[in-house]
């Protein structure tokens, strides 16, 4: 479908606007073909099944104007969020809309829509704002770990025949399921694994545990639908791990290093760069938190609850993908319906807020984004996922997500024009002038939109 576009943008007194849109034709088609295809399935007309009216009949029937009523008022909110969007307007309530109907879904269709809109906020001086910064520290046990689990790749497996099996061995088992009557049925056979790395169910872990080669056992494994069923685990084969010594030998055999000292070192440089990432979005998490604390940022209206929705749909979609139900998560988790849909309106309030700041840092400093941009964006993110580049882009910009993407890009700049500028201070530092008293904190603090530590920021 096209983009719709708004060709006008006026300013009202009292953080009010008017915005005239003009809606492409093949947007005003399409929202007649729905209409159509609706009040044919809900209007009787004898010798049509419902669903089955073809359009002139339709219009015979119920007339024109009706349909293009019925079209305009079900699409009017999305082309109205649309062009809201393109525009950069913040709407806190629902828009007065004016228009005349269109005569034909040929004809040019455009509508104002008069609306209340969030104070653009006047961003507080982010050079002057002290932003803890974790500086990243890799433990030495995090690398002695790492360098085990190298052992443990290139050990040799020596079969053990003098002892029972325990946590580290390697074992190969059989796991045949019985019936009610006690016959055994299907099963797996000559499986390989090693106790303890969680590849196999507790039930199972326990009775192989303290088992010796040609030993079986009994054991009930719990089933989806909270029964039990009896299955026997036979011991065939018990090997334990030869771990090599921690020389230079190891490092030859486990990577490409000649030495165990080459080897150390590169582990602890990707871990900490790993931790280096990971300090510099939570600083830059925190630098937009303490923005929009000092701007005095309230987020409300539409799209707020927009907002909540997404969240609310993606959470039920991340529920879906993981086998449990919403009912089952609330029980776990000790809350209500209604708590949940407040903590995610709370997370929306502090997600649109940021960006409310962030726009308006990008406006004072003239920030934009041009089409190459967004262009060498789509690139990188299609060749890091195995995507034709080339095509990505025309699928891009033919999806009518132009404007979306160079508005997250705009943000993104923003953000990092404050990341760049706000005092980087020692987190202990931080937390020890957060504890000190001053006369401000007698007073009841006042509530702050922020986005969460698990809200991601603007791509």
């Amino acid at each position: 479908m096209g983009r719709v576009m708004a060709t006008q943008v006026e300013e009202l007194p009292d953080n009010r606007v008017r915005l005239r849109v003009d809606v492409p034709q093949a947007d005003l088609r399409h929202a007649v073909e729905h209409a159509t295809s609706d009040l044919a399935r809900s209007v009787k007309i004898p010798g049509f099944r419902k669903g089955k009216v073809p359009q002139r009949v339709l219009e015979t029937r119920i007339g024109r104007e009706r349909i293009f009523s019925e079209a305009v008022e079900s699409h009017i909110g999305g082309w109205f969020m649309n062009a809201a969007a393109d525009t950069r307007i913040r709407p806190v309530a629902a828009p007065e809309y004016d228009y005349d109907l269109p005569d034909s879904e040929d004809d040019e269709f455009s509508f104002t829509a008069t609306v209340s809109v969030q104070p653009k906020p006047e961003p507080a001086d982010w050079t002057q704002i002290e932003v803890p910064y974790a500086e990243p520290d890799v433990p030495e046990e995090v690398v002695d770990e790492e360098i085990e689990a190298l052992r443990g790749s290139v050990a040799e497996l020596t079969p053990v025949d003098d002892r029972p099996a325990r946590t580290g061995d390697v074992v190969v088992i059989d796991v045949i399921s019985q019936s009610k009557d006690g016959t055994p049925g299907e099963g797996q056979r000559d499986l390989v694994v090693e106790l303890g790395a969680g590849r196999l169910v507790e039930e199972l872990e326990r009775a192989l545990t303290g088992a010796s080669p040609g030993e079986a056992k009994e054991v009930e494994l719990p089933q989806p639908d909270g029964t039990n069923a009896k299955a026997t685990v036979a011991l065939k084969e018990l090997k334990e791990k030869v771990l090599p010594p921690l020389d230079d030998e190891l490092a030859r055999a486990a990577s490409e290093f000649d030495t165990l000292g080459e080897l150390r070192a590169d582990i602890e440089q990707r871990i900490r760069e790993v931790l280096e990432e990971q300090s510099e979005t939570d600083f830059r998490a925190s630098a937009a938190d303490l923005l929009v604390q000092e701007t005095g940022v309230q987020a409300a209206g539409p799209l707020v609850e927009a907002r909540t929705r997404e969240l609310l749909n993606a959470f039920a979609r991340s529920l879906e993908r993981r086998g449990i139900s919403p009912d089952a998560y609330l029980q776990l988790t000790g809350q209500t319906g209604e708590q949940l849909v407040e903590n995610l309106r709370a997370e929306a309030e502090q997600s649109v807020a940021r960006e409310l700041v962030l726009e308006a840092v990008a406006d004072k400093l003239g920030l934009e984004v041009d089409d190459a941009e967004i262009e060498e964006l789509i690139r990188d993110q299609a060749e890091t996922h195995g995507d034709d580049p080339d095509e990505a882009v025309q699928q891009v910009f033919a999806s009518g997500a132009l404007e979306t993407l160079r508005a997250d890009l705009r943000l993104r700049k923003a953000l990092d024009r404050v990341a760049s500028e706000a005092k980087r201070v020692p987190v202990e530092l931080a937390r020890a002038r957060e504890s000190i008293w001053t006369p401000d904190k007698e007073s009841s603090p006042t509530e702050t939109k922020l986005w969460t530590p698990g809200s991601k920021e603007p791509a």
